[in-house]
């Protein structure tokens, strides 16, 4: 059953989903740009408690972002840098590499809340540098393509001709 697109949503309105993973990762969130009809645009509504990260530190290679603080203080890891946050603070993620790489933690005492914006490319790499890992995916509707997504790391690259008949 197909989501009714909306022109307007308020975000009192939305269905959160709350995920906890390991002792630093917990959000209560939801992401709602096809519900306004966006192709092109990722939006999410973010709600992250005290101590907690929505994500881990990351850059995309192709994707920019953008983040609005609604309510609560947190720190801003961008690149080596780290930055105070506090509602009605804009950070900006542009692709690139390691020296965009970003990640929001909420080092208040209340809950941090924002919204993500982002663009939405068909195809994707992100990196994650405390973890050395990297995330190829493709975010494609075609159903004769399908989606790809392959979380790995480098070591053990292979020759551009290995396992290839004749080659």
């Amino acid at each position: 059953m197909a989501t009714e697109q909306k022109a307007v949503i308020n975000t009192a309105d939305l269905k959160l989903e709350h995920w906890t993973q390991g002792e630093l990762f917990e959000s209560t969130d939801t992401s709602f740009g096809a519900l306004l009809g966006l192709t092109g645009l990722g939006v999410s509504y973010n709600e992250v408690p005290a101590g907690k990260s929505g994500c881990p530190f990351h850059n995309h290679h192709v994707e920019d972002e953008l983040f609005y603080v609604i309510a609560g203080t947190g720190e801003y890891r961008f690149g080596d840098a780290r930055h105070a946050i506090k509602a009605g603070d804009v950070l900006g993620a542009p692709a690139g590499g390691a020296e965009t790489a970003h990640q929001i933690i909420n080092t208040g005492t209340a809950t941090l809340v924002y919204l993500g914006i982002s663009t939405m490319a068909k195809t994707e790499i992100v990196e994650y540098p405390d973890s050395g890992k990297f995330l190829a995916k493709t975010n494609r509707d075609d159903t004769k393509i399908g989606r790809f997504r392959h979380i790995g790391r480098p070591q053990g690259d292979l020759d551009y001709w290995d396992g290839e008949p004749g080659a």
